[in-house]
């Protein structure tokens, strides 16, 4: 049999949670409570579109005209973005993960980043998924396997949905206090600024999204006692989602899928809990080093409201 276009498919479930796996790019293809969809899903032998469910790594968002300095030595990567020249969501987006570990209600995946032009270091990338009574958990896990210190920045891609058919009628709460402007054309970042001088990218409180375009980084995020943030999403019949990480992601990019084509554009809101801001290989802003041997973890999880 032929090997969907997505990659080998995993499934687990528990507790009314159902998710796919796709091994192309560690993904989070489908995700299902008790059958109501928590995100925009895509069929198995599809191939991805718009990013849905795929994991960033070694960096998440852009790096501003695929140019960076780590350690005294300038960098050039490939743009992977090339309408904007930008080098975008890093280099396992179209990987095959190998399958290491697999039970009804956990798997994990793991892939080698060979060192290669632009990002010469040899980083293994593991990522684990989970499902319990409290959703859909998911960590990923950076090794450095070279002789050399590796910059290093994930999160995920997923498209949350509450059910309706544009995120314009969604109720989101977005608890952040301050978000990365970018420019309009390339969307690079300017300056970190109070929402305060942005209302229309204030969900401190919750609110209908409406016809507001939102494709920038939050940070400045208010956590319970337990260091975790939350942002919820709400549809018109009460029903919703929820995603929840802790300190190790203190970005979040929000994105209201506003895309070319009709058939996507709008379907869902992308939620990507980051480790780093956009373009931080430049910046150095929260930017993990990751000596040899070393190794970082950042998790996020998915539950239905």
């Amino acid at each position: 049999m032929t090997e969907p276009r997505s990659g080998r498919q995993v499934r687990i479930a528990a507790h009314g949670y159902r998710a796919d796996i796709a091994s192309v790019g560690a993904t989070l293809r489908a995700l299902t409570f008790e059958g109501r969809d928590l995100v925009v899903s895509f069929e198995a032998d599809q191939v991805r579109p718009a990013y849905r469910g795929t994991t960033l790594a070694p960096w998440p968002n852009r790096i501003v005209d695929g140019t960076y300095s780590f350690a005294g030595e300038q960098h050039r990567l490939a743009l992977t973005e090339p309408s904007r020249a930008q080098a975008l969501h890093g280099l396992v987006l179209w990987q095959d993960f190998a399958v290491q570990d697999a039970a009804a209600d956990r798997v994990r995946l793991a892939a080698v980043i060979p060192p290669q032009a632009g990002y010469p270091f040899r980083v293994e990338v593991a990522v684990d998924f989970r499902v319990d009574a409290d959703g859909l958990h998911q960590s990923v896990t950076g090794r450095n396997l070279g002789v050399d210190a590796a910059p290093w920045g994930t999160a995920p891609h997923p498209y949350l949905t509450a059910g309706d058919e544009r995120v314009d009628d969604s109720e989101l709460l977005l608890p952040a206090a301050s978000v990365l402007t970018v420019t309009a054309d390339r969307l690079s970042p300017l300056a970190l600024e109070s929402v305060d001088e942005h209302p229309e990218w204030d969900f401190r409180t919750a609110r209908r999204i409406g016809d507001v375009f939102i494709d920038h980084a939050f940070t400045g995020l208010r956590r319970d006692a337990e260091g975790m943030a939350e942002v919820r999403l709400r549809g018109a019949s009460g029903a919703g989602v929820a995603m929840v990480w802790d300190a190790a992601c203190p970005w979040v990019q929000v994105h209201t899928a506003d895309l070319p084509d009709r058939a996507l554009s709008r379907r869902g809101l992308a939620v990507e809990p980051m480790t780093c801001p956009p373009d931080a290989f430049n910046s150095g802003t929260d930017l993990v080093v990751l000596a040899p041997g070393a190794s970082h973890t950042a998790g996020w999880s998915i539950r239905s409201l």
